[in-house]
């Protein structure tokens, strides 16, 4: 299964017996036609011999390579559904955050084995050729990266599924650690081109912008508009060796050939043509907030650009799709919802409810009250937050501008939804304004998730706690109307890429002792749980993880060129800098046990080497200094003699997919500490759980509902609950009085303020003291004494590994909940009407 590692050499033939089938059969036709094929496109494709060949040229076609194995089956699994003509899903999202995707191909083609021999035969490795690949880093955290997983669970259910997004040019920027300070860097990860899309100039859509709006008799008119042409570029999306593939269809901005000419004169012609610029701006950019909402005419653009774009795709590919015609067919839009799911992913793609409405009430001639019945029936929204400042508000003079037959839409979607609550409950004006979807105040304001929510059959948050603080809280009037449209979808990780592609070992072992079924139904996992007594298995997982630990320490000594103790304890936080997920809570338990440790060095204490890393949002001037936190406290720690290595404080630059796939299998220890009531699920926890790390954590998020699964004694957890924090907003929070209250908080913000962690510049953290002392929305000295005691613990369970690694194994055997497979079927029957299959469809080379 697991093939080689880093050095390429021969398999001993155990070796080979061993080898279980996960990995694919490295049959010697299957090697021979590989070879056979990726000279065929180093020569033809690439136009190389191997005398001026570069790695890149070997990756391509490598990469060119394995697309061949999908080109097949993506056809005829689109064959498939146009025969069959069965429900359609469009996954509706301006983030999908896929990082790369060559060996997530071979692992869902079974051709890992195979693609290995092959390359090791050509004289090349493997790891090296992959390591070329860039991420496709189209999405800032979990939300982009929930899409990606979702459409591998789609593809592998079986479910007939489309994922609409855009082709930024430039993804999340690219991080850079200088002088302990981020710096972004633009990152141009299309610059030498992307294998695994092919463009569809033959699909290109318009898009219109600005304009006024006409009644006429013959109904309304969008006229004088500005026209961006939007052309798809679609990705293949292989399920899990069921032969179907399905398509990521991406929109790229481009400007009409006549943009800007005709309002020339002849002699501007060279501006004229520089300015289609301004047209193709809108996809040139992936906006770097994570829960931040950032109201900017561009980014609405590229919010109406998406779903116009997708919604004439859908609407082509409905009228379309009957089997053996090639004439538009089904004119009559009123059985849509049969055919058709539209799941909006957060408020991004909210538009798609007013846009509906106008295809179908302006363009369909349908009535309004036919045509609102259509949209709601058809659209779902998943809410992603309770941050107020992550809610989309949007100004309806910028409305008025950009989108003006919108806005009336929305005027009229909010009359009608009024009427209905005033018809509830006469006379409750307060009600009404609180139910508004637009905001009175200084600036009008339209609130994008009351729009989602009264314009769709069905809300969910995403984990239980999560979706009851919506019914509770932020969205309780509209429960209060519709409990009927409120669901919980708690999230997931697809398996194939976080466990059998980033942890091929762990997987292993798992295989050899029940089979290697959980690969798609990861509930078996539960039956690790007959296997917590047994010597040899606790042995092999405590092995593995020691074996994943010298290789991450390899790859940061390599990148990083710091040298950690493998055999110390590996604290992890990864995730993007926010100061409710709480890094300066593991800032303040670092400089208390660095305290301890210069108190009583002779003592033996437990080696830990923290990493902590994650972007923060370019503008988001907190995240930025919490970042030069840690790299400063970093400085002092792992420069001091008297900790040597016992301690040692790493900062991962430029956190992403790729990175995770490496430090998540060498975690002992996974920090999950946002204020209970805060993050919605989180799903880098999960990862952490498959691949064997405990969790120590709040209970807040996945959290709660991954403590019910391994059981709450087999995490870590600590502070206050949901309850509590709302007591403490009740009563009021005062830092200042656990700051007087507790001697080693008090020193370590002592040292933090005095500038013993920043020498050369005493007060450069004085902005983060005084926010957490005086105004910490997040409440981290509220948790600090509970998180110390609870990292005690932590200490004290690592010093017995045979412990630790039984509570690891519960933790694997209790992980299964938490697949995206098991998330998507909950969506497909409870909100999509479709159901899941793992029927295989027949392969290219099968007859039919």
């Amino acid at each position: 299964w697991r093939g080689r590692q880093a050095m390429a050499k021969p398999l001993t033939d155990q070796e080979r017996k061993k080898q279980i089938s996960v990995r694919g059969l490295a049959g010697v036709e299957n090697v021979a036609d590989l070879k056979t094929n990726f000279n065929r496109h180093l020569h033809f494709t690439l136009v190389k011999d191997r005398n001026v060949a570069t790695k890149r040229d070997y990756y391509f076609a490598l990469a060119n390579t394995v697309r061949d194995h999908l080109v097949g089956r993506w056809i005829r699994t689109q064959q498939h559904y146009y025969e069959k003509d069965p429900k359609r899903v469009y996954y509706l999202s301006l983030e999908f955050y896929m990082g790369r995707t060559l060996q997530n191909t071979m692992v869902n083609l079974a051709l890992e084995n195979a693609c290995d021999e092959a390359t090791y035969q050509l004289g090349l490795d493997m790891e090296e050729l992959q390591d070329i690949e860039e991420d496709a880093g189209l999405g800032n955290g979990g939300l982009g990266r929930l899409a990606a997983c979702f459409l591998d669970s789609m593809a592998s259910l079986g479910l007939a599924a489309y994922g609409y997004g855009i082709r930024y040019e430039f993804g999340i920027f690219n991080q850079k650690i200088v002088n302990g300070w981020q710096v972004e860097e633009a990152d141009d990860w299309l610059r030498y081109g992307n294998p695994w899309e092919k463009a569809r100039p033959e699909y290109m859509r318009p898009v219109h912008f600005y304009g006024r709006v006409e009644h006429t008799a013959e109904g309304v008119k969008w006229v004088d508009t500005q026209v961006v042409l939007a052309l798809p570029y679609d990705t293949p999306v292989p399920g899990y060796r069921n032969n179907i593939v399905n398509t990521m269809r991406l929109w790229s901005a481009k400007a009409p050939c006549d943009f800007n000419l005709k309002d020339f004169n002849v002699g501007g012609y060279i501006q004229a043509v520089l300015d289609r610029n301004l047209a193709e701006n809108i996809s040139r950019v992936l906006y770097p907030n994570d829960n931040f909402f950032e109201g900017k005419e561009l980014r609405l653009k590229q919010e109406y650009f998406v779903v116009a774009a997708t919604l004439q795709d859908i609407v082509r590919r409905f009228k379309a799709s009957k089997f053996g015609s090639t004439e538009f067919v089904r004119m009559d839009l009123s059985t849509l919802p049969n055919k058709v799911a539209i799941q909006l992913n957060d408020t991004h793609p909210a538009l798609a409810i007013p846009e509906l409405m106008r295809i179908l009430v302006d363009l369909e001639k349908l009535t309004w009250e036919k045509a609102w019945d259509i949209v709601v029936r058809t659209c779902a929204y998943t809410n992603h937050t309770v941050l107020p400042e992550a809610l989309e508000r949007w100004p309806v003079d910028l409305f008025q501008n950009l989108l003006p037959r919108h806005l009336e839409i929305i005027y009229e979607i909010n009359r009608r939804h009024l009427e209905r609550i005033s018809k509830l409950y006469p006379g409750d004006t307060d009600r009404m304004r609180r139910m508004s979807l637009i905001e009175e105040g200084d600036v009008k304001k339209i609130n994008m998730a009351h729009l989602c929510i009264v314009g769709s059959h069905a809300v969910n948050g995403v984990a239980r706690i999560h979706s009851e603080i919506i019914k509770n809280t932020v969205f309780k009037d509209f429960y209060d109307v519709d409990p009927q449209k409120f669901q919980n979808k708690t999230n997931g990780i697809t398996p194939r890429r976080w466990l059998v592609m980033c942890n091929p070992g762990l997987a292993e072992v798992i295989a050899e002792r029940i089979g290697e079924d959980f690969v798609r139904d990861l509930d078996q996992l539960k039956k690790l749980e007959e296997f917590l007594n047994d010597e040899a298995f606790i042995r092999d997982v405590a092995k593995i993880k020691q074996e994943n630990k010298l290789k991450f320490a390899a790859h940061l000594e390599e990148h990083y060129k710091v040298k950690i103790n493998p055999n110390s304890m590996f604290d992890v936080q990864v995730k993007r800098i926010h100061e409710y997920k709480r890094q300066l809570l593991n800032c303040l338990h670092i400089i208390t046990l660095y305290n301890r440790i210069k108190k009583e060095p002779s003592k033996s204490w437990v080696p830990r080497t923290i990493m902590i890393g994650g972007k923060a949002a370019p503008g988001y001037h907190t995240a930025k200094m919490i970042i030069k936190l840690i790299t400063s406290i970093g400085d002092i720690v792992n420069n001091d003699p008297v900790v040597g290595d016992r301690l040692k404080v790493i900062f991962l630059e430029n956190y992403r997919v790729t990175l995770a796939e490496k430090v998540v299998p060498a975690a002992d220890l996974s920090e999950q500490i946002s204020t209970a009531g805060t993050e919605a699920s989180g799903t880098g926890n999960m990862k952490f759980m498959l691949n064997g790390a405990l969790t120590i954590g709040t209970m807040d998020g996945a959290n709660v509902e991954m403590a019910e699964e391994a059981g709450e004694e087999n995490l870590f957890i600590f502070g206050m609950r949901v309850d509590d924090v709302e007591a403490m907003d009740k009563k009021g929070y005062d830092a200042v009085s656990y700051y007087n209250k507790i001697p080693e908080l008090k020193q370590a913000i002592d040292q933090i303020s005095g500038g013993f962690f920043s020498p050369s510049q005493p007060d450069l953290f004085k902005d983060l003291v005084k926010m957490l002392m005086h105004h910490d929305r997040f409440k981290v000295f509220a948790d600090y004494e509970d998180y110390i005691k609870c990292q005690e613990k932590v200490s004290q369970l690592y010093k017995n590994p045979k412990e630790w690694t039984r509570k690891v194994i519960h933790n694997i055997a209790g992980s299964g909940k938490f697949s995206s497979d098991r998330t998507i079927s909950q969506y497909a029957r409870e909100i999509w009407g479709m159901e899941p299959s793992l029927e295989k469809i027949a392969a290219p080379d099968d007859p039919r």
